[in-house]
């Protein structure tokens, strides 16, 4: 939280829309299907807090059950890509040679075709329901993955470790598990925050085209695509959903950035200077511990007087 603050923000944010999305039929005043044909378009009031839409149903309430519809095909979407992207790119990248060719070709004339076409087509062809979005961004989203997991794997493989643990006889799986692995994890990671926020707007806006998530069930998208007509009569319909739409991805992105200048370790201090940072952390240590303490104080000194350039040692008396 001190290290980023704008990332904490967007992570409070971030756990706001998962909580809302799960206690959604708790929290939403009225059930999303339910049609109030007395009031049709009526403006937000006491009663409807964000109005009705064309069918007389609530927006308040349709906006809280389409932030479940966007978090299932984000972490569906996201999750599968990123195991199974991470799992053709590790393999593909540790064993090289012929497997590495025709995987990589075939990742690359997926990537050939741009995203929007390639989505587009996939859901045409499959048809509007939330499993098939699903299917398609999980086609398109998978090279991304397999990219980032191939390059780490081929930077990893060549490392001194892995080599040392090749001629102590470690087996493929082990090496992969335990040193290929978990050297990737903090760049995949990132991708995958970065990517749910796409994967939210793709979702939105195959929804927005009529070949996302079907009528009536409620999606961002959808209502952003009904409430067009009525953009001067009621122009709530198009704000309500725009702004959590833009809220969600926003923080999305947010936590992403903060988690690729967090995970980098060349942005990384030692715990004793995160401590020492504040006054009840340097007091603690210069109890606990005297001589760290002592050598912090000397280190921040040093910075200080010298710009950051280290003083030379003096020669023992």
């Amino acid at each position: 939280m001190r290290s980023q603050p704008l990332g904490a923000a967007a992570l409070l944010l971030i756990c706001a829309f998962v909580l809302v999305a799960l206690l959604a039929p708790w929290i939403a005043p009225y059930d999303p299907l339910e049609q109030f044909r007395r009031d049709i378009l009526d403006p937000p009031s006491g009663k409807y807090l964000f109005g009705t839409d064309d069918l007389g149903r609530d927006v308040l309430s349709r906006t809280i059950h389409g932030a479940r519809t966007s978090l299932i095909v984000g972490v569906t979407t996201t999750g599968v890509s990123l195991v199974l992207g991470t799992m053709i790119g590790v393999i593909s990248g540790y064993f090289g040679r012929g497997l590495d060719l025709v995987v990589q070709r075939v990742m690359d004339a997926v990537q050939a075709v741009p995203g929007i076409v390639l989505l587009l087509f996939i859901a045409v062809i499959l048809g509007p329901s939330v499993c098939n979005t699903i299917i398609a961004l999980t086609v398109v989203i998978t090279p991304s993955f397999n990219r980032i997991a191939r390059a780490e794997t081929l930077r990893v493989r060549q490392e001194p470790y892995v080599e040392a643990a090749r001629a102590t006889g470690a087996h493929a799986p082990r090496i992969l598990a335990l040193h290929v692995l978990p050297n990737m994890l903090a760049s995949v990671l990132t991708l995958g925050s970065l990517i749910f926020a796409g994967v939210i707007i793709a979702e939105s806006a195959l929804s927005f085209l009529g070949i996302g998530a079907p009528p009536p069930t409620p999606s961002w998208g959808l209502m952003l695509s009904e409430g067009v007509r009525y953009v001067e009569r009621a122009p709530w319909l198009i704000i309500v959903p725009s702004v959590a739409l833009s809220i969600a991805v926003f923080s999305f992105n947010l936590l992403g950035d903060a988690l690729r200048d967090h995970l980098d370790p060349r942005l990384h201090r030692s715990a004793a200077d995160r401590v020492t940072g504040l006054w009840w952390g340097r007091r603690m240590l210069s109890r606990l511990a005297p001589s760290l303490a002592r050598a912090t104080e000397q280190n921040l000194s040093t910075d200080v007087t010298t710009g950051g350039t280290p003083r030379p040692s003096e020669p023992p008396r």
